[in-house]
């Protein structure tokens, strides 16, 4: 029997981008469904790597240690030559940073990782449901109605937005006709997490760099488990049990001693380099894999898609909450161009790895990328140095007023925007507003910049200003007599002054306050609220006053005197029945 349930958000798929899309909505209070037709998560090792930008975006969400404690540092690789073993480190390590304070990616199985995300979601109240499959939607001008089947059957669900996050064979893309092209790179390979004998755990160990029969085994930090990977012909039917894959790695590395004792998750795949046509129809939008599909070379598809849902999520909020539709627009106009960028990345990497060079650098770590270009960046002609709108803002340790230190990431945790005003009068610092912290740096401010890093960083003088935005990207830099644009800026993102209210005079009617019309989802919420309250005050003080009704009429039967009161108490208990069944029927309409 079908059913309708109503929300702001269909999530459809689990993974890395829509569990970290279904986090941000939750801490900002936005209603969202969250689905996969699989019974159960995800439970292979596929997308390893986790990029600094991406630890970044995961400290903000607030689940940055439990997955560093997850994994571990890449290993280093040990390259089994005809002349013996050699070790050589393929990530570049750099040092931390004030600007930059995560340097050095991470190994992180996926299933640990989305595990993680899975627990910091559950803390703010929320689960996914698996086992619930999108098999078709509808959609319009006010939102989309979408159809799932559940263990207990077929129900629709209507919703403002509908977000498919749901991998490279994506229902929802292929549903909307959007195209996705690209290429098949000409790669087979095979991928496993397996218990295995006979290799230490200390280093990536690789067999046959040069040749078509390479093979190696990653150690999964976090797990008892290695991750073999291998390219396979396309026209070989594999094995992919613990035998079979024993005698595929024996054969490859000519080592009788190593033994795969049990296969938790295997895939043969061929690997594709593909791009969304276009990442929305309407009222319904791509993220993810479903958006784009990398090769596995420089650990980039895990990470883009979880900035894809980081950028979109905050935007969502926004348009819920007020802000105009447009904002949306920007999501593609700013990931679509990140998506492009990498997959040209990863084919290069590919390519490198295919000579066995395998070494990476800074820039598969994702913090260069940025939005310059984006119509969200304001523009300033005059500065030439410093960061500029649309760059990643960088961290900066700085000490409170109070004597304690801090860091800028630390201010910028949470769904709010935030502005800094450097070495500012305090005369010049804008009204406060609902969803903007607002930060001074100086000797009159809320923060001190001891050492300097605020001023390195983000190359400010005196009079200066920087807007950044929820997903810590630089939205302006102005001057103090700039400030209205800024202000301006924020109205159309819907971070709003707060609306000056006027009580109502003492003669005015209490059903006044309905006849305002919400506007938007927040709005009902708040006038549906605010009616309840007043509804269970009202039912509390009939029933109070049917009780002494009660009281008084037993005193005056006693007395002789019942016919007054007894109509009082009648017309009372009338009223409380009433008022009872309305807001019944009101809990079964919510």
């Amino acid at each position: 029997m079908s059913h309708t349930t109503d929300t702001d958000v269909i999530i459809c798929g689990t993974g890395a981008a829509g569990l970290t899309l279904a986090i941000d909505l939750a801490r900002r209070n936005i209603e969202f469904l969250l689905i996969d037709k699989a019974p159960q998560p995800f439970v292979g090792s596929r997308g390893k790597g986790i990029q600094p930008r991406s630890q970044e975006v995961f400290e903000d969400l607030g689940v940055i240690d439990r997955i560093v404690a997850s994994g571990g540092e890449y290993p280093v690789q040990r390259v089994y030559t005809d002349a013996g073993p050699v070790d050589e480190a393929v990530v570049e390590l750099s040092e931390a940073t004030p600007a930059e304070p995560y340097q050095i990616p991470l190994l992180v199985p996926q299933f640990l990782t989305e595990r993680r995300l899975r627990e910091r979601l559950t803390e703010l109240g929320h689960a996914p449901h698996c086992g619930h499959e999108l098999v078709g939607f509808e959609q319009d001008a006010e939102g989309v109605s979408a159809r799932i089947a559940t263990p207990d059957g077929e129900r629709t669900v209507r919703a403002a937005y509908l977000i498919g996050a749901d991998g490279g064979s994506s229902f929802v893309r292929k549903a909307l006709g959007i195209g996705f092209p690209g290429k098949t790179l000409g790669v087979r390979a095979i991928v496993a997490d397996v218990v295995a004998e006979g290799v230490s755990w200390d280093v990536w160990h690789r067999w046959g760099e040069d040749t078509a029969s390479q093979v190696s085994m990653c150690p999964l930090y976090g797990t008892d488990m290695f991750q073999l990977q291998a390219p396979v012909p396309f026209d070989v039917d594999l094995d992919l049990s613990a035998e079979g894959l024993t005698a595929f790695l024996r054969e490859r590395t000519g080592r009788d001693d190593l033994v795969i004792r049990a296969v938790n998750w295997a895939s043969a795949f061929q690997m594709n380099a593909r791009l969304a046509d276009s990442y929305r129809r309407g009222r319904v939008f791509l993220t993810g894999d479903a958006a784009h599909c990398h090769p596995p070379t420089g650990g980039q598809g895990l990470n883009t898609s979880v900035q894809d849902a980081y950028n979109l999520g905050w935007k969502l909020a926004a348009v819920l909450g007020g802000a105009p539709e447009s904002l949306l627009e920007t999501y593609e106009l700013e990931r679509r161009p990140i998506a492009e960028a990498v997959l040209g990345l990863s084919e290069k990497l590919l390519e490198a790895a295919k000579q066995r060079d395998n070494r990476r650098g800074r820039e598969v770590n994702q913090l260069d990328l940025g939005y310059v270009d984006s119509p969200l960046s304001l523009p300033s002609s005059r500065r030439d140095h410093g960061v500029l709108a649309g760059d990643r803002a960088p961290d900066a340790p700085v000490t409170g007023a109070g004597g304690l230190p801090t860091r800028l990431f630390g201010l910028f945790q949470g769904p709010h925007w935030t502005l800094l005003g450097h070495d500012v009068d305090d005369a010049s610092v804008p009204t406060p507003r609902p969803g903007l912290h607002i930060h001074t740096i100086g000797a009159r401010g809320d923060l001190l910049d001891p050492g300097g890093w605020v001023h390195s960083a983000y190359g400010l003088t005196a009079d200066q200003w920087v807007l950044v935005r929820p997903d810590g990207y630089v939205a302006a830099v102005v001057d103090t007599a700039e400030l209205g644009a800024v202000e301006a800026y924020l109205d159309t993102v819907g971070v709003r002054p707060l609306a000056v209210t006027t009580p109502p005079a003492p003669e005015s009617n209490m059903s006044d306050s309905l006849t305002v019309t919400p506007r938007t989802r927040r709005e009902h919420r708040q006038v549906r609220s605010a009616a309840e309250k007043r509804l269970a005050t009202a039912q509390r003080e009939l029933q109070d006053l049917s009780r002494q009704f009660q009281r008084d009429l037993r005193t005056v039967r006693r007395q002789g005197e019942t016919k007054a009161i007894v109509a009082r108490s009648n017309l009372a208990e009338l009223a409380v029945q009433g008022i009872t069944r309305l807001a019944a029927g009101l809990r079964s309409e919510r």
